[in-house]
Parts: C-alpha cells; sequence; structure tokens
C-alpha cells in the first residue's frame, strides 16, 4: 500500500490558491473534448510550486504541443496537428490566466497572442470545416469562429455561446461547442466587448447592456446559408449567465437558451466581502473615502491579483468606478418580464461566486427550468468544471426538446 497518497484531492483540492485550483479542474474538465488531456495536466501541476511557476510552466507545455503540431502539419496529419493546436492554445490560456493581474505589459500581451495563434493554426487545420467570421459591431467588428461538423456548407442548427469575463476561446471548445458539433450542430463563438482580444489588444471593456453585442451577432449567423435562421439557441457561461439572460429581455430570435450558471447580480461577487460601512460609502457616493479603504486589501499580493484581474475589463479609473459600474449589472424584474426564450438555468453545489442567483433568476423568469448539479456527482462547483460531460448531455436533451416544441 502506498504511503503519502490521498484520494481527497477532488475535495481538498490541487493548490491551497482557489484561483489556481479552479483552474486545474476547468483544465481536467477539458479533457472530455480534446481540449486538454489529463496526463499533460497533471504531469504540469506536479512542476507548479508556488504562482511564480504558474506561467513559465504552462508556457512550456503550450510551446512543446505547438511544436509537436507544426511538424504533423508539415507531415501532412492535419487532423493530429488540429488536436495539438487545441491543447496548446487550451494551456496558453491557463500561461495568461498567471499575468491577467499584472499591471499590462509586453509579457501579458505576447502571452495572449501566443494563445490565439494556436487556435488559430487549429482552426486552419480544420479542413474547411471552421470559418472565421467577423461580427459587424458599432464602428469595427466582433472576432468570431463558426465551428461547423463539416464543410458542407448545408444549414444547421446554431449554438450561439457567449463568454464569461475571462473565459478564453478554447474554453468555450469544451463548454458545449465540440458537443454541439458532435451532435451535427454548428457553435458559433466570438470575442466580444472586455473579452480577450477586445480586452488585451483594443483596450474595449465590457458593457451591461449585452442585448447591443448578441443582437449583431445573430444578424451576422442569420444571414448565412450554413445556419438554419429558425433553429438558433443560445448558451451562456459564468459572467454570461446575467449577460445571456439580459440580452433576451431584447433579442427574441432564440428557440431557447441555457444559462450556466443563472447570474441576476453580477456585483454581489465584488461586494459581498466589502465591510457594510464600505457598501455604504458606495451607495453614498463617497469615492474618497471608498478609494482610500481599499488600499488595505491591496497591501496582500493574492487580494490585489485578484481585484487587479477583475477589474481590468470594466476598464474604469478607480475602485469607486469600478465597483460602481459592476453595480450596473443586474437583471431587473422589469427586464426578465420581457425574456420570452425558453430559458435553462443550470444551478450547481458549492457555487462561489453567486450562490443563490440561480434560483433568484428561474423566480423571476416563470416557466424556465432551474437544473441542480451536485457533488456528489462530481458536478459542484462554478459551471460544474469536472462534469461537462453530464452538463452537455441535460443541456443538449432540454434544448433538443425546444427544437421538438416549436417543430423546427
Amino acid at each position: 500500500m502506498a504511503r503519502g497518497r490521498s484520494n481527497t484531492v477532488f475535495s481538498a483540492g490541487f493548490f491551497a490558491d482557489e484561483g489556481w485550483d479552479f483552474a486545474v479542474r476547468i483544465a481536467l474538465g477539458q479533457c472530455a473534448s480534446g481540449g486538454a488531456d489529463a496526463g499533460e495536466v497533471l504531469a504540469t501541476v506536479a512542476r507548479i510550486h508556488g504562482g511564480k511557476t504558474w506561467t513559465p510552466e504552462w508556457s512550456a507545455r503550450a510551446e512543446q504541443l505547438r511544436g509537436t503540431a507544426e511538424q504533423r502539419a508539415r507531415q501532412g496529419d492535419e487532423r493530429g496537428a488540429a488536436a495539438a493546436f487545441l491543447r496548446a492554445a487550451g494551456y496558453g490560456a491557463l500561461a495568461l490566466d498567471g499575468l491577467t493581474g499584472e499591471e499590462d505589459s509586453e509579457q501579458l500581451t505576447a502571452a495572449f497572442r501566443a494563445h490565439r495563434a494556436s487556435w488559430e493554426r487549429f482552426v486552419d487545420c480544420s479542413a474547411g470545416r471552421h470559418e472565421r467570421v467577423a461580427v459587424p459591431y458599432e464602428d469595427t467588428t466582433l472576432p468570431g469562429w463558426l465551428l461547423r461538423p463539416d464543410a458542407s456548407g448545408a444549414p444547421r442548427p446554431t449554438l450561439v455561446m457567449t463568454n464569461g469575463s475571462d473565459g478564453a476561446i478554447t474554453s468555450l471548445w469544451g463548454s458545449g461547442a465540440a458537443a454541439a458539433l458532435e451532435r451535427g450542430w454548428n457553435a458559433f463563438v466570438y470575442d466580444g466587448p472586455g473579452q480577450q482580444s477586445l480586452l488585451f489588444e483594443r483596450g474595449v471593456g465590457f458593457r451591461h447592456d449585452w442585448e447591443a453585442v448578441l443582437t449583431p451577432v445573430v444578424d451576422a449567423l442569420v444571414a448565412r446559408d450554413d445556419v438554419d435562421a429558425d433553429r438558433l439557441t443560445a448558451y451562456g457561461i459564468s459572467q454570461a449567465g446575467y449577460w445571456l439572460p439580459r440580452a433576451l429581455a431584447f433579442e427574441h430570435r432564440f428557440v431557447a437558451a441555457v444559462a450556466d450558471p443563472g447570474v441576476v447580480d453580477v456585483s454581489t461577487a465584488w461586494t459581498e466581502r466589502l465591510p457594510a460601512s464600505m457598501v455604504t460609502m458606495l451607495e453614498q457616493g463617497d469615492r474618497e473615502k471608498f478609494n482610500r479603504n481599499m488600499r488595505l486589501p491591496l497591501l496582500i499580493p493574492s487580494i490585489a491579483r485578484t481585484l487587479r484581474f477583475r477589474a481590468r475589463p470594466f476598464q474604469r479609473d478607480d475602485w469607486f468606478d469600478t465597483f460602481t459600474e459592476a453595480r450596473r449589472y443586474r437583471l431587473t424584474p422589469e427586464l426578465a418580464d420581457s425574456i420570452r426564450t425558453p430559458l435553462m438555468i443550470t444551478d450547481p453545489e458549492d457555487e462561489q461566486f453567486w450562490p443563490g442567483q440561480a434560483q433568484q433568476l428561474a423566480d423571476l423568469v416563470p416557466g424556465s427550468h432551474r437544473v441542480r448539479f451536485l457533488a456528489a456527482e462530481g458536478a459542484n462547483m462554478h459551471c460544474q468544471p469536472m462534469a461537462r460531460l453530464l452538463t452537455h448531455e441535460r443541456m443538449f436533451a432540454w434544448l433538443d426538446e425546444q427544437l421538438a416544441t416549436t417543430g423546427s
């Protein structure tokens, strides 16, 4: 019998740091779709000792896979190359995670571009199945990718996927895109304001009124011959559990939608750890005192890193404005009353960021379908990171029912 071994890592965690532990769980969840490989993930984790080694180790793993992928591409093995590029992109996103709490730097930009270059090479090696789609948006475009099960161009049901606050495009592959393709659907993924390329390369921040983003996406898709405009469905993960329902109050062309999980008030993840006195400062508009009181938590490196990481996409000048802006991200009863799209809401046990809000959203949207995910199933925590197969089984079964109900 081996000594010094533990079978409790699932409950005890891979790292004491909650952020790193959660990132590893997400990576392991990607294994089911080919977005990662368990051996590669765990071997890399074993070499990480402290936060300073996080980015170098994931970067080294991504670089190794990029080299393998390029070699396979030169040999004409596009399928093998695509698989390796996809994993390289995922590990590159993990490397980027270690830098997003730092100040803007050439290293951060370089890490993002390395991650995105691997994703683009994955697209290039798809034998024409996957296409880049530039979505007209205000005076610019949003980068998007239509992922298709084949290159026939046949019209198909399409899952439109909206990412969360910090998720990489590769995370959407394992959060439903690959599962959609397996079922003969298209999946559309994109960068919205405050996400990925718009944040790191263009400096464009979040917006609370996501209908201004999702409606142009739908406009671009319904104009295509390879998208069945009558069989559009939507999915929003993490913070998009707020953005998607908000957009659905205005955008009614989806047959059905999934919020993973349900989010009613984004700002509670910001304010729940504030002393009541600081919440009062926000409510009373006491900028100077609030910013002064924020100096103390910023002295703790781990808290400072998390705060900078979470604040960056809001693109505000000080902490008072950042917290105040986050308080705009709320789904009011008046907005919820305008939602006409059938809505499935995931509700995982041990939700870290917005506990209880899945039920709140279900209460706001009568007729919505709330689905519990439990620790006993290995499906607890935010967005069920290590139970993606179970999540996809349940959500696609429900989406199929909605398509059948509409006669599409």
